[in-house]
């Protein structure tokens, strides 16, 4: 196999920058590769101040009404309060640069922050949902008007919340678990504020359960889909939207191209896609001339933008395989 390294002096001169950010170091540009911006985490702490300062009144007010919907959603709205202060951990981990033997630098505390929320909702739902099951059996009497009055109040917090975040980098995995947490909690705080109202008109105390178990459901829809994609990553699954099959065709249809293998894409953290491949050229093609071309079309065609290629010439008996006779 020929040495490509000794193909062209210019080898040796360090490597023009044609794959775009991914041969930058890591982290530079408030959002290169999914990671939150100063502002970012400026509003992940606004959140959190309005969260933290609701839920100690809720929780005290669910205790006085007897209300299993309003502790439900105290219970969901103190584990936004912890999704948010690690998301601001998360996101100052993040944000530092790549040192020592940390290649990466801490780019996957954020998934590692998302994938804890979405254990957390399942956790507080498991609990939830027992309660809830009992009162059904066993109802409880309930204040009607207490449970209006907090989850209007509720409402109008987590839109707040809700629209703070939305500000935020969404493609962020660890915005967007934070983001998951406020926006169930608000669809809880109103289905909770619709039990209230039917206790109120009707006095069938169930109601309060039976929203509860709704906001069970929804924490359980959030806690899989943050625990599916959460486990692709950390898998190292391919990307979705990244199709090897689709990246390995378009590789071998380049000119020059003879083969490709040891092909890996996968997530470094959210909106960091990565590829890795080693491949082979056949004469007179030049293996640093294909392998900017390669760079090209794998950022242009599929955005990967972080690619590392192993470009080699083909050796003899590969250029022979499948040659048709004379």
């Amino acid at each position: 196999m020929t040495d490509c390294g000794a193909e062209h002096p210019e080898s040796a001169r360090p490597r023009r920058d044609t794959s775009g950010p991914g041969d930058r170091p890591h982290g530079t540009g408030d959002h290169a590769h999914g990671i939150s911006s100063g502002a970012d985490g400026r509003y992940l702490a606004v959140a959190l101040g309005l969260i933290v300062s609701f839920l100690a009144a809720e929780v005290a007010l669910a205790f006085v009404g007897h209300s299993l919907a309003l502790l439900a959603d105290a219970g969901h709205m103190l584990t936004d309060a912890g999704a948010l202060a690690a998301s601001l951990v998360a996101f100052r981990l993040a944000r530092r640069p790549a040192a020592g033997m940390w290649t990466f630098g801490f780019k996957r505390a954020e998934v590692l922050s998302a994938q804890a929320n979405g254990i957390t909702l399942l956790v507080v739902s498991a609990l939830v949902a027992f309660e809830a099951i009992t009162r059904l059996v066993h109802p409880v009497a309930v204040h009607g008007g207490i449970v209006v009055t907090v989850a209007a109040v509720g409402v109008a917090v987590n839109v707040a919340a809700t629209w703070v975040i939305s500000r935020a980098n969404r493609g962020s995995i660890n915005v967007k678990g934070a983001f998951a947490h406020i926006v169930t909690d608000l669809y809880g705080f109103i289905g909770t504020l619709a039990a209230g109202i039917v206790i109120i008109v009707t006095g069938f105390d169930r109601a309060d359960s039976i929203a509860s178990l709704v906001v069970v459901g929804l924490m359980l829809y959030a806690a899989w889909r943050l625990m599916h994609e959460t486990g692709r990553i950390l898998l190292e699954a391919a990307p979705e939207g990244f199709a090897p099959v689709d990246i390995v065709a378009a590789i071998t249809s380049q000119p020059g191209v003879a083969s490709v293998h040891d092909v890996h894409v996968w997530l470094i953290t959210s909106d960091f896609p990565a590829l890795s491949a080693h491949v082979l050229v056949r004469p007179p093609a030049g293996c640093h001339e294909v392998r900017r071309d390669l760079e090209r079309l794998l950022a242009e065609r599929f955005g990967l933008e972080h690619t590392t290629l192993q470009v080699d010439h083909a050796p003899d008996e590969v250029l022979t395989i499948g040659a048709q006779p004379p």
